[in-house]
């Protein structure tokens, strides 16, 4: 992915560029639902979880500890946004991801929240080593 200066222009995979400083308000809203699916913690472990391979209800919901009618619950909303899929193989659905769009949009949502929460320590470990710093007073 390439950031153009002026961060207002991205290229996201296959070249495709997208003009972030000029979203349609259609383009908004859709993007806005997209990032909801991300506003609940276990619709981002569930996408998590497939990020590593198509799997059942039954297999998700062992995976990420919940209760299988909670599963059948967030993959609906999922499948509703395009975010993941699924695929009838005898009496159980496999799920997957739409594509690698939504692992990408998962891993930059985590990369981000893990840059902000490095950045929060070390300016918490600076404020830390300056409370017990002497001021050019306090050495006076």
């Amino acid at each position: 992915m390439v950031v153009h200066a002026l961060w207002h222009a991205v290229r996201v995979s296959r070249g495709h560029e997208v003009d972030l400083a000029h979203l349609s308000s259609e383009a908004s809203h859709e993007v806005a639902d997209t990032m909801q699916a991300l506003a609940a913690a276990s619709r981002v472990r569930i996408l998590g979880r497939l990020t590593a391979r198509p799997c059942s209800v039954k297999e998700l919901a062992r995976q990420v500890e919940m209760e299988q009618p909670a599963v059948s619950q967030q993959l609906r909303v999922l499948r509703d946004l395009g975010l993941v899929g699924g695929k009838r193989q005898g009496r159980k659905t496999i799920y997957k991801l739409h594509d690698k769009h939504v692992a990408v949009l998962l891993a930059e949502a985590v990369a981000h929240t893990q840059h902000r929460r490095a950045a929060a320590v070390k300016r918490q470990r600076t404020s830390n080593s300056d409370a017990g710093s002497p001021t050019p007073k306090d050495r006076a």
